[in-house]
């Protein structure tokens, strides 16, 4: 785990995980690398509740600038750089959601589904749509998480 990541204290790591430089792990979030090996990039912000696991077959790579919403689920997948899957949405096994790419809200990636750069995959089951966000705003976002992390270091504290 990079010295510059923020890791919330009320997160949960375990097994093998790596989390790159400026990336945040946020409360209730729950990064579970006992079945297999779980990456995480340089400033990618995985938010409140969400849940990232493997299978002994298959890791869960997550790219550079990459924002994971809210309570989302990633299993034994791969979100590369500048990607978002948005609050809810749920990512199975060996889907590939690739650069500049969106899952909206509570939608379902099914297993082996090929999200193309910059496409915006929607539903339940997942359709892939164009997509009128652009790439920099994701980055966007991330840097904001940034930015939140290095105030947050200074000035949470736990009130029992």
């Amino acid at each position: 785990m990079d010295t510059t990541a923020f890791i919330h204290p009320d997160a949960v790591i375990i097994g093998s995980v790596f989390i790159g430089p400026q990336s945040s792990v946020w409360p209730t979030a729950v990064l579970r690398g006992d079945d297999g090996e779980i990456r995480i990039g340089a400033r990618t912000s995985i938010q409140d509740g969400t849940v990232v696991h493997t299978t002994l077959e298959w890791p869960t790579t997550v790219g550079n600038d990459c924002l994971i919403g809210h309570l989302a689920h990633l299993e034994a997948c791969v979100i590369e750089d500048g990607a978002q899957v948005s609050s809810g949405a749920i990512v199975l096994h060996r889907a590939r959601i690739c650069s500049g790419a969106m899952v909206g809200a509570n939608s379902v990636v099914l297993n082996d589904t090929l999200v193309p750069a910059n496409a915006l995959a929607v539903g339940s089951p997942a359709i892939i749509k164009e997509n009128r966000a652009r790439s920099q705003d994701i980055v966007f976002g991330a840097n904001n998480y940034v930015q939140r992390t290095e105030r947050f270091r200074r000035e949470l504290r736990r009130i029992d």
